[in-house]
C-alpha cells in the first residue's frame, strides 16, 4: 500500500470517528430537546388556565362592585325616605320587583345540579 493511500485511509477513519461522535451528540441533543418540550407543554396549558382564572376574577370583581353600588343605593334611598311613608312604600315595591327579577335571572342562569 502506498503511503498516500494509507494517509487517506487514516484521514477517512478519523473523519468517520468524528462524524460518529457528532451523530451521538446530536442524538443526545435531540433527546434533551424532546424532554424539554415535554416538560414545557403543561406550562402552556397552565398559562391558559391562568388567563381563564384572571378573567373570572375580573368578572367577579365587577359583580361585587355592582352589588356594593346597589346596596349603597338602597341605603341612600332608605335614608332619603325616612319618615315619608309613601316613599318607603314605593321603595319597598321597587326593591321587591328588583329582587324578583334578580331571583329569576339567577335561576335562569344557574346550571342544574348533576344527577347523582
Amino acid at each position: 500500500m502506498s503511503r498516500t493511500f494509507r494517509r487517506i485511509r487514516s484521514v477517512d477513519h478519523d473523519l468517520y470517528l468524528r462524524l460518529d461522535g457528532i451523530e451521538a451528540k446530536l442524538a443526545q441533543l435531540q433527546n434533551s430537546v424532546s424532554q424539554i418540550f415535554t416538560a414545557v407543554q403543561p406550562l402552556g396549558a397552565m398559562a391558559m388556565d391562568l388567563t381563564a382564572l384572571h378573567a373570572e376574577v375580573e368578572r367577579q370583581t365587577t359583580v361585587e362592585q355592582s352589588a356594593i353600588t346597589l346596596i349603597q343605593g338602597i341605603a341612600a334611598a332608605l335614608a332619603a325616605a325616612a319618615g315619608d311613608q309613601p316613599a318607603i312604600d314605593a321603595l319597598t315595591a321597587q326593591l321587591s320587583a328588583s329582587a324578583d327579577a334578580l331571583a329569576a335571572s339567577v335561576a335562569a342562569n344557574t346550571a342544574p345540579a348533576p344527577a347523582p
